[in-house]
């Protein structure tokens, strides 16, 4: 249900509603339209830098004071905070429009760290990819419905005595605070461990046991050669998937491209995702995770070329189309495939560190998109340049060795 409840935010804040919001707001004050996609792309990095910088130290802490679902909602306090807070902005106020979305941005993103991190407290280890990928499922078919629910508001204000499309666009980042929230409530509710009675306060100590913990987690690392490689990887091109999710409306938005038209491809990339990603779970059975992921990084490459070549609405359409069949599944067998290589005695520590990686995994991606953007003085040149990112995410995963990494990891348990 947390899949369900927090793909609001990605759909409508990252990827459909806000991000042209943002550029009507930067190009009101004056900003050219390349500029303004430019400064979405460098507003989605340095909003992850914070991430980056302490999220691995929150992982760390969560696992000292056992408290991954306390943690979680006090990150997801932040988030609706400051989702609500940007339907508020005032015109021309981009400068602010960045800092409230920084916030409810590292809201999500740290959120994601801990409830990723209750994958092996809720799955058995046979589960893995089943329920990773049926989670990601859940969350496109909710994303789906709510921005379905958001667009006709947004395309036919009248019909429900909104003042115009402005009011509809503000009201759909309320909605999404409050579609967070609410179903939120059956992990906050179920997921807990109400048998420790008492957690210390989040403190300096704290902090520095959670930092002196995350180096621990480091060395740990490095012992397994085959996960790190996986991790490396990964962090490559789910930069490029990151990337994509984020830039995709504003950059069909530079290129002219109706914006009613954009929301109702990315409708129907939320809905195709959803059988699409119980599908890479049933594929994984027969080829396996990594063979699996290598097929979604082949289709994502393609579509970075062909969105070079992007004039049309149609165009828009197809790969939004296309994208919409790998990508919920690419990122939910990575998610499961780390987990069969991780040691179970240490699954919490090391999952931390892979939660904050893929949240993060991004900070890249859009800058390198918004500097070769405005270098070139077309944001073309910066989309296909992402596809770089998965052919060296592909070549890293190339050489993982999956059954090794497992070997190695029961190997641990079995000695732990």
């Amino acid at each position: 249900m947390y899949d369900w409840a927090n793909s609001v935010f990605a759909v409508i804040i990252l990827t459909a509603v806000f991000p042209v919001f943002y550029r009507a707001l930067a190009t009101g004050a004056g900003r050219a339209p390349e500029d303004a996609t430019a400064y979405w792309a460098y507003t989605t990095s340095l909003s992850l830098v914070i991430v980056a910088l302490i999220g691995p130290v929150l992982g760390a802490i969560a696992d000292i004071i056992d408290g991954k679902t306390r943690l979680l909602g006090a990150a997801l306090v932040l988030g609706v905070l400051g989702s609500t807070t940007l339907a508020f902005v005032g015109e021309n106020s981009f400068v602010l429009a960045s800092i409230l979305f920084a916030i409810a941005n590292f809201g999500f993103a740290a959120g994601n760290i801990f409830y990723d991190a209750l994958l092996p407290e809720v799955a058995r280890p046979h589960d893995f990819d089943r329920v990773s990928a049926r989670g990601y499922a859940l969350g496109y078919l909710g994303g789906g419905l709510f921005l379905l629910f958001s667009l006709i508001p947004i395309l036919h204000p009248e019909w429900f005595w909104l003042p115009d499309r402005d009011f509809a666009v503000r009201a759909s980042f309320v909605g999404v605070a409050l579609w967070w929230l609410v179903f939120s409530l059956p992990l906050l509710r179920h997921t807990g461990r109400p048998g420790r009675a008492h957690r210390p306060p989040i403190s300096i100590r704290l902090m520095t046991d959670g930092f002196q913990r995350l180096l621990g987690t480091f060395r740990q690392i490095r012992r397994y050669r085959q996960l790190t490689l996986f991790l490396l990887a990964f962090w490559i091109y789910n930069d490029g998937i990151s990337t994509i999710i984020k830039l995709a409306a504003a950059f069909g938005d530079e290129i002219g491209l109706d914006h009613n038209q954009m929301l109702i491809a990315l409708v129907l990339t939320q809905f195709i995702g959803f059988p699409s990603s119980i599908g890479f779970g049933f594929l994984a059975q027969s080829l396996g995770a990594r063979t699996s992921i290598f097929w979604g990084l082949g289709v994502y490459t393609l579509v970075t070329i062909a969105a070079f070549f992007m004039t049309s609405t149609l165009h828009f359409y197809m790969l939004a189309m296309v994208v919409g069949l790998v990508q919920g599944g690419t990122q939910a067998l990575s998610r499961s495939l780390f987990a069969a290589m991780v040691p179970k005695t240490r699954s919490s520590e090391f999952f931390g560190f892979f939660s904050t990686g893929e949240k993060v995994a991004g900070i890249i991606g859009p800058a390198m998109f918004g500097f070769i953007g405005q270098l070139t003085g077309s944001s073309r040149w910066g989309m296909i340049s992402v596809m770089l990112l998965f052919v060296a995410g592909g070549a890293l995963l190339y050489r993982v060795d999956e059954i090794e990494g497992k070997r190695v990891a029961e190997a641990v348990d079995a000695s732990a």
